[in-house]
């Protein structure tokens, strides 16, 4: 039976979008905007987007039970589906975050149907503070409750040129 290649979420955009701009490393100008996140949950990636090209990649974490959808409060898994960012808090035990919309009506109505509550409160983040040591080793393991953890350098760049309302597709 052939084996085929399991291709990266960025080497698949980059695949699509040949003009990729962003390296890890490199700090996005002060003047870019994202108008897409997309998560690949498998990959553990988080891929920032403008105009259809991609701007930057971050390897990421993501909850303590990370394979299926967000089913209920307290799951730690991170959700999937389309949200958008909503709001972000400065004041963040994880350094600064930025708020996703879950529960979608979706997610509700699935929650509802279960009886359980669908849970909230998810975020892209950076470490959570006196933890800062960890840098971007934090990557080694899924450690969240849901959320899309990021170093702190990484939140606060994507803090910079995400603006609440932009849509995050969290894929599997």
């Amino acid at each position: 039976m052939p084996r085929f290649p399991v291709l990266s979420l960025t080497s698949l955009l980059l695949l699509l979008f040949p003009a990729f701009s962003g390296q890890a490393g490199q700090t996005l100008p002060v003047e870019v905007r994202v108008d897409r996140i997309v998560v690949a949950k498998a990959a553990r990636e988080m891929v920032l987007l403008a105009d259809g090209q991609v701007l930057k990649t971050y390897q990421i974490a993501l909850g303590r039970n990370p394979v299926g959808p967000k089913e209920m409060e307290a799951d730690s898994k991170t959700p999937e589906g389309t949200y958008v960012i909503d709001f972000r808090n400065p004041e963040s035990a994880y350094h600064r975050s930025l708020h996703i919309s879950y529960p979608s009506p979706e997610d509700l109505r699935r929650a509802s149907e279960k009886g359980v509550s669908p849970g909230g409160d998810i975020m892209i983040h950076g470490l959570h503070k006196g933890a800062e040591w960890a840098g971007a080793d934090h990557r080694y393991f899924d450690w969240t409750k849901g959320c899309i953890a990021v170093t702190n350098e990484e939140i606060e760049e994507i803090w910079r040129v995400v603006l609440d309302g932009t849509p995050i597709e969290i894929r599997p």
